[in-house]
């Protein structure tokens, strides 16, 4: 059954109309403009990719131009002589085997896990708490790196990694229905746009199927993947 603000939100735009990225945009801020919390907006892309071949499990990192809107608690695991540094430029968390004993505990108040080379075997035997939820730190998305206050940069500026899930799907956060219509565009051109550049060059037949944004309460907005 649907709620009624749900059946207001419908009544605003044709649920069947392949819209283009500012034209979507437009209806997702009119359908949110009344919301008591400040939404995060997703993406969901379909592919037309087999995550099951190496060559086709799509992967990547954005820097998004306006940030994510979120206060992204990053915790870093890393040697001493690396703690002050990664403290200053805004980590939330840093430490070494305090930290892992916490995670081994149930601590996982934590969006994004960086840490270095050099503790990445310490960390790897914590696969079962960290890799469900998407916290594996990986040296694909930036977040095993010797360079730790760039990365903690990176991330708290509104960089974000993506991956494709086993049904050839990538879901990916790109802001809040707070943002102005044109930030909100402008973040999902370039999340659009670096998955674009994604393509496996041996992909036979089409590479995106479908698209479309929603907020976390709003119903989905389809975007015509020919005008991406």
């Amino acid at each position: 059954m649907l709620s009624k603000r749900k059946k207001e939100a419908l009544g605003k735009y044709d649920v069947e109309k392949l819209y283009s990225i500012d034209e979507a945009c437009n209806v997702l801020k009119e359908i949110t403009s009344s919301t008591k919390f400040d939404e995060s907006i997703d993406l969901s892309i379909r592919l037309g990719v087999d995550p099951k071949k190496p060559n086709q499990m799509i992967r990547g990192v954005v820097s998004l131009p306006h940030g994510t809107g979120k206060d992204v608690k990053v915790l870093v695991i890393c040697e001493s002589d690396k703690s002050s540094a990664a403290e200053e430029v805004g980590a939330d968390f840093v430490g070494l085997d305090d930290y892992l004993d916490k995670i081994k505990s149930g601590w996982l108040d934590f969006d994004v896990l960086i840490t270095t080379p050099s503790c990445m075997p310490k960390i790897g035997i914590l696969g079962r708490f960290l890799g469900p939820r998407g916290l594996m730190p990986n040296p694909k998305s930036g977040t095993v790196t010797n360079d730790v206050v760039k990365a903690v940069k990176d991330v708290k500026s509104g960089k974000i990694d993506f991956k494709v899930d086993k049904f050839g799907i990538i879901h990916a956060s790109f802001g809040k229905v707070s943002f102005s219509k044109d930030k909100m565009a402008e973040n999902l051109k370039e999340l659009l746009q670096t998955i674009l550049k994604l393509k496996p060059n041996t992909l036979k037949g089409v590479y995106v199927r479908s698209v479309a944004i929603s907020s976390t309460m709003s119903p989905g907005i389809k975007i015509d993947p020919n005008k991406i």
